[in-house]
């Protein structure tokens, strides 16, 4: 490796899109940049009271384009003019209908405030009706096509969305040539392809998320899909029987995009993968020390070497070889709430507050809340939440399911209902660990990532006790973006590996939570309650509509 070599890691999150230029010799961010996206921050084409979370992909491009240039502008002329390559991630899954040229049907002005022409956001739970009609077909089916999806199809993912679709919208159903995950259409746009015969599916995205693996031969069959539906077969026919890891290129910048961006069509556009499955190579995943990225979400990643590959998880989102480290088996599960609970509570306590000065107030009361919960006495007995406010995502998925909390009277505060909902998140990322544990899977430890693992020492503490695990915190402030700048640097040639560029760009850790033994009787205790909580609310408060 020489040196003046640099790449860019693009982070396309839930609520923005961020990028990093980093020197591919030893990590260093030279420049970031941050855009929140103009129609989602309006919540535009979303209905939280039907689970529609819909993106326009003109945020998406808006967001981009500035992301990339502003980085420029802050650096200077010898380091753009050694941009080796730009990688990217992604939520997901979160796939859009496409014309025949790949461009998503939202593009075109007939369906420009279509949702269901734009992109459907991973948390979006429209398809929950499709996502049980795929689990009875498929329970039937040979092969087995959920044995490597945890057994249980999810309706955050890639079919159960194109079926909604193609049930509730004809005009995009027969508008649509193909179906696209986020994090295929990013690489296709900037090398400027217009045959979707040439888009190279992304392994990790079409492994956890779209059913194939290479043990049934790549995506499920014609003959599947026909069973579920007849229309299914237009879009099969459009998807290759080959996949692609991130270690490799997708292309090069187009020369639209070249100008548009200030770079050189040399520079190299790598294969996209999943947001939470780079940001675990950013945050220095090794076999079998559990990955946390905790951000609205979490996504839990794990690493398994070759030679301890054939165990399969049942419950959790998935395992694909090569989907987070090329070489390894990935595996994924996660929380469908976790962040996103804290900021419903402040939501919740700020609802009269004008919506100008309402993210600033936001920031203040959580910062108050951790500190004063922090403080508190550990009381056995307190407030009991249960974390499924968004559905459950793993162990076992379940959209049905519902949050809540116990035990109130009237002594409960803010604080003792911030430090339940806090403790809840805990339990539920318990709960994960101990399947993992259960199906033949060591938890060496844990490595947290992502925004609440760098704000509050509160909730990683609790979490250490109650996991009773150690828990390093990865000191890159954009790990997503970093692991994405990690695999640039790989498949542009820089490094052999990602191991490799992950050895030489990492930031190490910033702090190191250890679980307190004195606390484990409580919170074995207390997780009990919640056991017995959550298991109640799943049978007794389950509502389908």
């Amino acid at each position: 490796m020489g040196n003046n070599e640099y790449v860019i890691g693009v982070d396309f999150g839930t609520s923005s899109v961020r990028a990093i230029i980093v020197d591919a010799q030893n990590g260093e961010n030279i420049a970031s940049s941050e855009f929140k996206y103009r129609r989602w921050d309006k919540m535009k084409y979303c209905n939280a009271s039907r689970n529609q979370f819909r993106q326009h992909p003109k945020d998406y491009i808006e967001g981009l384009e500035y992301v990339i240039k502003d980085c420029l502008n802050n650096c200077s002329q010898t380091i753009s003019e050694n941009i080796k390559g730009i990688s990217i991630d992604t939520t997901g899954s979160t796939p859009v209908a496409v014309d025949e040229t790949g461009q998503p049907l939202a593009l075109q002005d007939k369906f420009a405030e279509n949702p269901n022409a734009m992109f459907f956001l991973w948390k979006d739970h429209s398809a929950i009706a499709e996502a049980e009609y795929i689990n009875e077909i498929a329970k039937n089916s040979t092969p087995d096509y959920l044995r490597f999806s945890g057994g249980l199809y999810s309706s955050e993912w890639f079919w159960s969305k194109l079926l909604y679709v193609l049930k509730n919208d004809a005009e995009v159903s027969e508008a649509m040539h193909s179906w696209v995950e986020h994090c295929d259409w990013m690489p296709y746009l900037l090398a400027g392809e217009t045959d979707l015969q040439k888009m190279k599916r992304s392994t990790c995205a079409a492994g956890h998320k779209a059913l194939w693996a290479k043990e049934h031969d790549g995506f499920p069959s014609s003959e599947f899909l026909n069973l579920l539906d007849p229309r299914l077969k237009k879009i099969r026919n459009s998807l290759s029987s080959e996949t692609y890891p991130a270690n490799i290129p997708a292309g090069n910048l187009s020369e639209e995009w070249a100008n548009r961006l200030g770079l050189s069509t040399s520079v190299l556009v790598g294969i996209g993968a999943l947001d939470a499955h780079m940001g675990a190579v950013g945050a220095g995943i090794k076999p079998y020390y559990l990955s946390k990225v905790m951000g609205t979400s979490t996504c839990d990643m794990l690493v398994v070497p070759p030679g301890d590959d054939s165990k399969i998880v049942k419950g959790i989102c998935g395992q694909a070889d090569g989907s987070i480290i090329p070489g390894m088996l990935g595996m994924e599960a996660g929380q469908s709430a976790f962040g996103d609970i804290f900021s419903w509570f402040a939501d919740l306590l700020l609802w009269s507050v004008d919506s100008e000065k309402k993210e600033d107030e936001k920031d203040k009361l959580l910062e108050y809340l951790n500190k004063e919960a922090e403080k508190r006495d550990f009381d056995p007995d307190a407030e009991i939440a249960v974390d499924w406010f968004n559905g459950r995502r793993t162990p076992d998925v379940n959209p049905y399911v519902k949050g809540g909390v116990c035990g109130l009277d009237l002594a409960s505060d803010a604080v003792s209902i911030f430090r339940s909902l806090a403790e809840s998140t805990c339990f539920g990322a318990r709960r994960i660990i101990e399947r993992f544990v259960s199906e033949g899977i060591p938890i060496e430890g844990v490595i947290g990532a992502g925004g609440v693992a760098l704000k509050s020492p509160f909730i990683m503490q609790v979490m250490a006790d109650v996991l009773g695990l150690p828990i390093k915190v990865s000191a890159a402030k954009e790990t997503t973006a970093m692991g994405a700048a990690m695999f640039a640097a790989t498949m542009s040639g820089i490094y052999k590996d990602v191991s490799e560029a992950m050895e030489n760009m990492g930031a190490g850790f910033s702090n190191v939570y250890l679980p307190d033994e004195d606390k484990k009787t409580i919170d074995d205790h207390r997780y009990q309650k919640y056991k017995e909580l959550s298991g109640f609310l799943e049978e007794q408060l389950t509502f389908k509509h």
